[in-house]
């Protein structure tokens, strides 16, 4: 099953619209520049704010603020705004050293943009989120709520669904992360083969013309990968599947529960059994 139902629960994702039900999942990547820029028709609330951030900026209810103060609080001393001593409930953070390339960009509530991060709009980014130092987000980019995108971490052209995290060194292009995805440090996901041409994806016997120069990873629901491990342009991995560290998988469909792994000087792939 190439539809998105075979990938994804949707039912919460603020975006699911942007997944149709009857085409094929990565119909949502061809859909996705549009898409954002209807979200971000007329004015935004970075509108004369962007640039390198001089000195940190807090949204809170929409608007961008200068006039609040940030804390250091809690037992993990995770930062808060705060306004005459009150609390900014919800407000998010863009600390200074941070680079908003233009206004084209959104964030939820309690999300954090740290030093030394580059954004390129157009973004949307969900709430409790973290784009982390250095990390380098270049636009027509969806990620959503408690997502992480981490140090030395780029994406391009992709969507994260809630709770999908690449903490350390990875690169997400063209891409689709499900829920609650893991990338282990070092993950690639590779989205331009070396022979001209447009991608194909292996689905049983079949070989489906995607119809896209570049394509990425399509990762199901709370797949995980090992660190410095590739996928291939135009892999498709079912929810809970597990790819080992190291490993270059190779372009395909794989159904729920696959695993890959290393054996002697090949590769070993099989499926497990899943409760969900």
């Amino acid at each position: 099953m190439l539809e998105p139902k075979g990938f994804f629960v949707l039912q919460e994702f603020e975006h699911r619209e942007i997944f149709p039900e009857k085409e094929f999942v990565w119909s949502a990547l061809d859909r996705l520049q549009d898409y954002l820029a209807a979200l971000f028709e007329g004015s935004t609330g970075f509108a004369g704010t962007t640039g390198q951030v001089d000195r940190p900026l807090v949204i809170f209810e929409g608007e961008v603020r200068q006039d609040a103060e940030i804390k250091s609080t809690g037992p993990k001393g995770s930062l808060q705004a705060f306004r005459d001593g009150t609390l900014l409930e919800g407000a998010s953070i863009v600390l200074a050293g941070a680079y908003l390339a233009d206004d084209r960009i959104r964030i939820g509530s309690n999300t954090i943009i740290e030093p030394g991060a580059f954004v390129k709009g157009p973004v949307v980014i969900g709430s409790n989120s973290e784009i982390r130092q250095g990390a380098y987000v270049r636009g027509n980019c969806i990620i959503g709520n408690e997502c992480v995108v981490g140090h030395t971490t780029e994406i391009k052209g992709s969507i994260l669904l809630d709770g999908a995290k690449a903490g350390h060194f990875a690169y997400i292009g063209d891409s689709i992360l499900g829920n609650e995805v893991n990338l282990g440090a070092g993950t690639k996901l590779a989205n331009l083969k070396m022979i001209p041409g447009t991608v194909s994806v292996r689905s049983g016997k079949d070989m489906v013309d995607t119809g896209r120069r570049k394509i990425g990873a399509i990762l199901g629901d709370r797949t995980e990968t090992g660190c410095n491990s590739v996928t291939s342009p135009g892999t498709l991995m079912g929810p809970r599947s597990i790819v080992y560290p190291g490993v270059a998988v190779p372009a395909a469909q794989y159904p729920r529960g696959t695993v890959v792994m290393p054996k002697k000087d090949s590769l070993r792939i099989h499926t497990m059994k899943t409760r969900d």
